[in-house]
């Protein structure tokens, strides 16, 4: 039996399926439990009936968790010293010296990632072509680790210059710290990134350090609770890893649960014959989209708060707009949505948990989109009056109905979202009418039509068990790693046999860790690639790596596409990366049985130009039946409301299906 448990800030998702003969398939959801996210786990997996199955080490567990990502934007990290060489202690408060705004010249100070007393310099230096500029002593090793222990961080992270092309000076520290006894978890950025770029790999070095006592610690506390059971955590490339793994690997955390959403997509898509897909994953707290045309995208150019993170992650981008984002009036008198969340605890209004914020769940309730009798998890129901209530609160200032303030909240909140779209699709020279927008999390199927509407779009998809799809991702989810390592060869310099042997290299590497982990050789597959970019530029664009002139070939058209320019010039292969992976179990989602009794249970009216709307239990839909909308599909979890101009039908695997009616 496999269990996907996707723990996401709002709520906590499980998909559990049991392969044999038949594919059996369960869902639940829980509201989550931010201070200790294992008890909301273990509550679901008692509500589910699977203590038996725990206890007896027979359930395969992949998880994924916010807490690496909540412990970076809360600021709640272990304590850490940072270690480098002589002259560059303050290299991370330096960073790139970039504004955050470009045209606001005056911007509030931010306080560097490690205070000046726990930034510490020593030997080690090596030049840019790995040879030694300053040694590293066994006195400036003793003195090192004596600052360190009167310090005594919770964790330290070595970035050295150049250490990716030679480690031994950062293993040698590392080793120093461990003979000394110091009780500090330890991350070398050679271990973390081999890649250039001190302040972007320092940055991954640190956070790979000041997650790492808390993702542990998490992980423990998470193992001792499941026994026995193998327990896989998802990484932010969408592929999952040995728990035991992850710790030393908390910075490759950070997208673990969004990640799983990409990966239910990818896998819905080759189910459905669909490669050229856009996701749009609204929950409780923010909303993620991306672009995925076959395989998902990865970057190493990817944010966390205001901190780069160059270790490969899904190529996403995340706003804070949500079912539980705060709708306010500012000083100017204009309406705003978001960024700030009304989480699990209080909840929007609605939910009579005490919440006293407007907030887009509220709205849709209020507007008739949410229907007061919507099961929600936790047992949870919908108080229209709470809603109204708070609403009420911004209309007055507003001059305007509690209804027409509602919708403005909608329409604030679509925009938001269909701003996200266009940075993911048409900046980068995709058009979004040649794609199927994919709208999934608990609050997805109530704005699909809208944001479709926004982009231009005809199709789209609310997946069978939308509401808790990233948890489903768990369970399809590959296990693999991601490899890398500066190389920096001008493309016309290439020797094919040294650039080989360092492809191998990475590639035993990766190989020999998911052996550890009791997978053969036969099962992984390998795929090479290269970061590539015209000599003089600063960032690259990754491609598939076949032969020297086939890759530069895919760089020149990737770059026109995203840039709408090629230039006539030399290339220059920057960066070496490699995946391993192993293929996921491979099955299918069971069929549904076409039903007779029709679809339409009621109607209802919703405020707007909908009026009255047909109200519908998705699971007494009939395959291939179209409906018309406005009406509002209901089900476990999740609301889709059908807007007016669209219809709707279910496939044989119980995905909805939408199109655009043409005017």
């Amino acid at each position: 039996m496999l269990l996907g448990i996707d723990a996401g800030g709002t709520f906590t998702d499980f998909v559990c399926v049991e392969l044999g003969s038949q594919i059996g398939l369960k869902i639940h959801k829980t509201l989550s439990t931010p201070a200790a996210p294992e008890q909301a786990i273990m509550d679901g997996i008692r509500a589910m009936g699977l203590e038996s199955a725990m206890k007896s080490g027979s359930l395969y567990i992949i998880h994924g968790s916010t807490v690496a990502t909540n412990a970076v934007l809360e600021g709640k990290l272990a304590k850490t010293a940072f270690v480098t060489n002589y002259g560059f202690a303050d290299m991370l408060q330096l960073a790139r010296q970039t504004r955050p705004e470009l045209y606001k010249l005056e911007f509030a100070a931010r306080p560097p990632p490690v205070a000046a007393d726990l930034c510490l310099e020593t030997g080690g230096r090596l030049a840019a072509d790995g040879s030694v500029i300053e040694p590293l002593s066994e006195t400036e090793l003793h003195q090192l680790v004596e600052k360190l222990r009167s310090l005594k961080p919770d964790a330290i992270a070595i970035n050295l210059l150049f250490s990716f092309l030679d480690d031994s000076f950062e293993q040698a520290i590392a080793a120093a710290i461990h003979a000394a006894g110091l009780p500090a978890f330890v991350s070398c950025s050679s271990t973390v990134l081999p890649e250039y770029k001190e302040y972007e790999r320092g940055i991954a070095t640190w956070l790979n350090a000041a997650l790492g006592p808390i993702v542990s610690g998490y992980i423990g506390r998470l193992q001792e609770q499941l026994g026995t059971c193998p327990i896989q955590i998802m990484q932010s490339t969408g592929e999952s890893m040995a728990a035991d793994k992850a710790a030393n690997s908390a910075v490759n955390l950070l997208l673990s649960g969004p990640a799983g959403g990409l990966a239910a997509v990818r896998f819905l898509g080759k189910q459905l014959g669909i490669d050229r897909i856009i996701s749009f994953d609204m929950g409780g707290t923010s909303t993620d989209v991306a672009l995925l045309e076959g395989d998902i995208s990865i970057t190493n150019e990817g944010f966390i708060a205001h901190y780069p993170v160059a270790v490969p992650m899904v190529d996403m981008h995340t706003i804070g707009a949500g079912g539980g984002s705060i709708a306010l009036v500012d000083s100017g008198g204009m309406l705003q949505v978001g960024p700030r969340s009304a989480g699990a605890e209080p909840g929007p209004a609605c939910y009579n948990k005490g919440g006293a914020e407007a907030t887009v769940t509220d709205a849709n309730l209020v507007l008739g989109r949410l229907l007061p009798e919507a099961a929600l998890a936790g047992s949870l129901k919908l108080d229209r009056q709470q809603a109204v209530a708070v609403i009420r609160k911004l209309a007055v200032p507003l001059k305007l109905s509690v209804e027409e303030t509602a919708l403005g909240i909608i329409t604030i909140a679509n925009e938001h979202m269909a701003k996200a779209i266009r940075l993911i699709s048409v900046n980068r020279g995709y058009d979004p009418r040649e794609f199927v927008l994919t709208s999934f999390g608990g609050a997805g199927g109530l704005h699909v039509c809208a944001i479709a509407d926004a982009m231009l779009m005809h199709k789209a998809i609310v997946p069978v068990h939308c509401g808790v799809l990233s948890a489903l991702g768990m369970v399809v989810a590959n296990r693999g790693r991601q490899f890398s390592k500066t190389v920096s060869i001008a493309s016309n310099n290439i020797n094919e046999a040294e650039l080989l042997h360092e492809f191998v290299l990475l590639q035993q590497h990766g190989i020999e860790q998911l052996q550890e982990e009791g997978l053969s050789d036969t099962e992984l597959q390998i795929t090479r690639s290269v970061d590539m970019c015209y000599v003089g530029q600063s960032c690259t664009l990754n491609v598939l790596w076949e032969d020297p002139q086939a890759s530069i070939n895919a760089f020149h058209l990737l770059h026109k596409r995203r840039y709408g320019y090629s230039l006539q010039t030399d290339t220059e292969l920057v960066n070496l990366r490699v995946k391993v992976s192993a293929p996921s179990r491979d099955f299918k989602l069971p069929e549904i049985m076409a039903l007779s009794n029709g679809n339409i249970i009621d109607h209802t009216r919703v405020y707007g130009d909908a009026g009255e709307v047909k109200m519908i239990a998705r699971a007494g839909m009939d395959p291939e039946k179209n409906i018309e909308g406005p009406a509002i599909i209901s089900e476990y979890s999740a609301t889709t409301f059908i807007a007016p101009s669209w219809t709707a039908r279910v496939d044989r695997l119980g995905n909805l299906l939408l199109d655009k009616i043409d005017p």
